[in-house]
């Protein structure tokens, strides 16, 4: 089975009908069929706080997406650790070349960690990284 780790980005346009990236989601969601979905607690984090001030209808749907996601057999969800946060402020203090946040650089050491080379995401620091944004094609 494939595995594919999908970045806040993916999640926000999924979500929200006016955002330009809504219909590339919607239509990459319905090509994951026999697809692992890897997210973290941290790119939910991100999610939940880009609709926290959007308006009571967005900030539900974000809450519901992550309680269904946390849910979904197809879906594994990465919790936040010490250890996890560590290690992404070692990468974000390493690469001051780069704009990768925090968040990013966590996404990366998971990626790295479990051999996952493409993302749900738009971001072009995924790219910078050496992995694959599937909303950049």
């Amino acid at each position: 089975m494939k595995t594919v780790f999908v970045d806040a980005v993916y999640w926000i346009a999924l979500l929200n009908p006016r955002d330009n990236l809504h219909e590339q989601a919607v239509s990459l969601g319905r090509s994951l069929d026999q697809t692992v979905l890897v997210t973290t607690e941290m790119v939910l984090t991100e999610l939940l706080d880009a609709f926290a001030e959007r308006g009571a209808a967005l900030r539900r749907a974000a809450a519901e997406l992550v309680l269904r996601l946390r849910q979904d057999a197809n879906t594994r969800i990465v919790p936040q650790t010490s250890a996890q946060f560590d290690q992404a402020l070692q990468l974000y203090r390493r690469r001051q070349d780069k704009e990768w946040s925090h968040t990013d650089c966590a996404s990366f050491r998971v990626m790295e960690e479990e051999g996952i080379t493409q993302a749900l995401s738009y971001d072009r620091h995924f790219e910078q990284a050496g992995f694959k944004a599937l909303m950049r094609v």
